[in-house]
């Protein structure tokens, strides 16, 4: 089974269960390793979804109890972070203040004020076109692609979650994010989290899996795991989908450096 590096602790406010209980989960469930990558705290206080910085050292003290917990089976350390254009400093900065074993690049804010995924916001889908907001979310996806800041890109085509998604050909927002992903060396996610939500389906779409597969950028399976149960939630479907689209490997990390498995 392959690993699951996308779960979150109860420091982001919107979470359930402890990095224990994740990491035991995941060791019952026969998977090869699990990863704990909460929302990325931030200087000040910014919104009401992320651990405060005052409790990052509790984020650690968490990931290193269940480590102890379950050793030898491997508990990794991640951290999931909102790129923002301008805020690349404090990334770096974040990238220093522990031993990481990866660390996770998500566009979730589009515009001041605005996550796209949020849904006390979506009655904005209705206020803008459909197209710009893609254009929005896609400029942003590329920049954090491009950026070099991440060994994993979360959720890629996070935007459509609410089941809005342009007409025609979506390669036009597809292929300048998978080309600037490609020449930075980033691995994507396979997400089954999309499956629990209003799109109902896996982020990314088939066909960005399979153009990402063509760019030669590898993957790994990730349920965005927001409870203990959540854990390796439907790899099945996910590794038959990626199978599907021509992969046949996966990727581990450890200390930021990156083996391939097979899938």
């Amino acid at each position: 089974m392959p690993a699951d590096y996308h779960t979150h602790t109860p420091l982001c406010l919107h979470a359930t269960g402890s990095p224990v209980e994740y990491a035991r989960a995941a060791r019952d469930r026969g998977l090869a390793e699990i990863g704990i990558s909460d929302h990325n705290p931030m200087p000040e206080p910014f919104d009401d979804w992320r651990m405060s910085l005052a409790d990052f050292p509790r984020y650690l003290d968490l990931v290193a109890e269940a480590r102890s917990d379950v050793a030898p089976y491997p508990v990794r350390l991640g951290l999931e972070i909102d790129y923002l254009e301008g805020g690349e400093p404090w990334i770096e900065r974040l990238a220093g203040m522990a031993d990481w074993d990866y660390l996770i690049g998500a566009v979730h804010y589009i515009a001041p004020g605005w996550d796209v995924d949020n849904p006390k916001h979506l009655s904005r889908f209705a206020e803008r076109p459909v197209e710009e907001i893609w254009d929005l979310y896609w400029k942003a996806y590329t920049r954090c692609g491009a950026s070099g800041l991440f060994d994993l890109l979360a959720h890629p085509d996070l935007v459509k979650k609410f089941g809005h998604r342009p007409s025609g050909d979506l390669r036009r927002w597809y292929d300048p994010a998978l080309e600037a992903i490609a020449a930075s060396g980033a691995a994507i996610e396979l997400s089954t989290a999309g499956l629990r939500k209003p799109v109902g389906e896996m982020y990314p779409a088939p066909e960005f899996l399979r153009l990402a597969r063509d760019a030669g950028i590898p993957i790994v399976l990730s349920s965005d795991a927001h409870s203990p149960n959540e854990v390796g939630l439907d790899f099945d479907r996910a590794a038959a989908l990626a199978r599907s689209c021509g992969f046949a490997e996966t990727v581990r990390f450890a200390g930021r450096r990156r083996t391939t498995e097979p899938l």
